[in-house]
C-alpha cells in the first residue's frame, strides 16, 4: 500500500476546499456513480468491493476498494486496465487512486492523488484533464450540491 504522505511529488495531485463535514466527504467519495463516468458494475461502497469500470472503446479497469477510513481516507487499487489510445494499454494496472480528507480552518480538504499516474506515462494528460474534470467539477459539485455530472453517456448500474 503506497504511503499518500510520501508519494512522489510526479504522480497526479488535484485538491479543493469545501464547507461539509469530512463524513459528508467520505460518504460522497463512495457514491461513485453520481460523479464519475463511463459504465461502473459492481460494489464501490465498502472495503474490498471490487468494480468495473469501462468507457465503451477507449477505457476498462478492474478496480477495488483497497483501503477506507470513514471521514479520513479512501485508496482504490486498480487490478487491470485497458486503455485504447496509448502504446502500453495496461498503464493503470498496479496503480492507486488515493483519497484524503482532512480538516482545514473549519472546512474539509479533499486531496486526490493517482499514485502511479506521472507526466512520463502516455495517457498522463488526456488522464489529468478528465480527473481534473471529474474531481474539481463534478464530484466537488456533488459534494456541494448533491448532484454531479457524470455526463450524459453514464449508464447507472444501481448496487444490488
Amino acid at each position: 500500500m503506497t504511503d499518500f504522505s510520501n508519494a512522489s511529488t510526479d504522480n497526479l495531485k488535484l485538491s479543493f476546499t469545501v464547507n461539509k463535514t469530512p463524513d459528508e466527504v467520505y460518504e460522497a467519495i463512495n457514491n461513485v456513480r453520481r460523479w464519475w463516468t463511463g459504465c461502473i458494475v459492481g460494489k464501490t461502497k465498502n472495503l474490498n468491493d471490487t468494480w468495473f469500470f469501462s468507457y465503451p472503446n477507449i477505457h476498462f479497469s478492474k478496480i477495488k476498494v483497497s483501503q477506507q477510513i470513514p471521514g479520513k481516507r479512501v485508496v482504490w487499487q486498480v487490478l487491470d486496465s485497458y486503455i485504447e489510445f496509448v502504446d502500453d494499454k495496461e498503464e493503470w494496472t498496479g496503480t492507486e487512486i488515493v483519497f484524503e480528507i482532512t480538516s482545514e480552518d473549519n472546512l474539509t480538504k479533499l486531496t486526490f492523488a493517482h499514485i502511479g499516474l506521472a507526466p512520463n506515462i502516455a495517457c498522463y494528460n488526456v488522464c489529468r484533464d478528465a480527473w481534473s474534470f471529474y474531481i474539481n467539477d463534478s464530484l466537488y459539485n456533488y459534494i456541494v450540491t448533491g448532484k454531479g455530472d457524470p455526463g450524459e453517456s453514464i449508464k447507472i448500474a444501481e448496487e444490488s
